[in-house]
């Protein structure tokens, strides 16, 4: 299981973490913490020495109840750290974490490897025919409605039918654009309760039918917090434990804040597995 990365191919068959960069003001864990170009490229040097294969970069918060940004503003943010990375760390394959096609297309052509889209194509029609038009692998995750509204529509039938039968549908249609590498993410904390998320990640080895790259985003995230009683800043232990869990149910790539414990959870799983009987 590989995808292609600006012509190298990227083995995923040994899971790999992909480091967390936020550029918005307002993300739940570290929203604001990287203003200028010392402290982004302080943030990216470390997560690649700590063994990030892929740096994941968003300027538009999707925590529940985000504000909402402009698509100028977006591009405002993202394109010149893009530049930056990329002049600093010129192997450095950077993930774009945003539902806009625009803000997609701009971001490949100045250096971008990967389209990380929350929306799987829903919040903007064009992105299905940017993805075909540059063939870079695109990330689709589950979720309903918008970062503003989704707590509303946690709503299911059966939880993990109506996420099974989403992503047929949406492999489906990028096979019909010829969308050669799709990573599915089955969203944990978008448009799902606390409940809803460990029912997920109970059952997440039922999504590795689709013969598919598996991301998952526990990172910090508040159905580990919630339940332990904590925070954010607290939850690195909990989500260690989630990120093993994970691991053991077929994930293949881990959206982790924090790059060094996210690999020892992958060192460790791979070991008890080269050990099984």
């Amino acid at each position: 299981m590989a995808i292609n990365c600006k012509g190298d191919l990227i083995d995923l068959t040994t899971p790999k973490v992909m480091g967390i960069l936020n550029l918005t003001p307002d993300s739940f864990f570290d929203g604001g913490s990287y203003k200028d170009d010392s402290a982004i490229l302080k943030r990216v040097e470390t997560m690649l020495n700590d063994g990030a294969t892929f740096v994941d970069m968003g300027a538009y918060s999707s925590r529940p109840g985000a504000e909402h940004v402009s698509e100028e503003e977006e591009l405002k943010r993202m394109i010149p750290v893009v530049e930056l990375i990329l002049k600093h760390f010129p192997g450095t394959l950077i993930s774009i974490d945003t539902f806009r096609s625009k803000v997609a297309q701009e971001s490949i052509v100045h250096g971008a490897a990967i389209i990380n889209d929350i929306s799987a194509g829903n919040l903007d029609p064009e992105m299905f025919a940017t993805v075909t038009k540059y063939q870079v692998p695109y990330i689709m995750m589950h979720m309903k409605g918008t970062p503003q509204s989704m707590q509303k529509e946690a709503v299911y039938n059966d939880l993990i039918k109506d996420l099974r039968y989403y992503f047929s549908e949406k492999i489906t249609q990028t096979t019909q654009f010829k969308i050669n590498d799709v990573i599915i993410d089955p969203g944990f904390g978008f448009a799902k309760t606390t409940e809803q998320n460990y029912t997920l990640l109970n059952h997440l080895d039922l999504f590795q039918t689709f013969g598919l790259p598996i991301l998952i985003g526990l990172s910090r995230k508040s159905m580990i917090y919630k339940i332990l009683g904590s925070s954010p800043q607290e939850a690195l232990n909990g989500t260690s434990a989630l990120h093993t869990i994970a691991l053991l149910k077929g994930a293949n790539i881990i959206r982790a804040h924090d790059v060094k414990e996210a690999v020892e959870c992958v060192k460790l799983v791979e070991a008890l597995k080269a050990n099984a009987l």
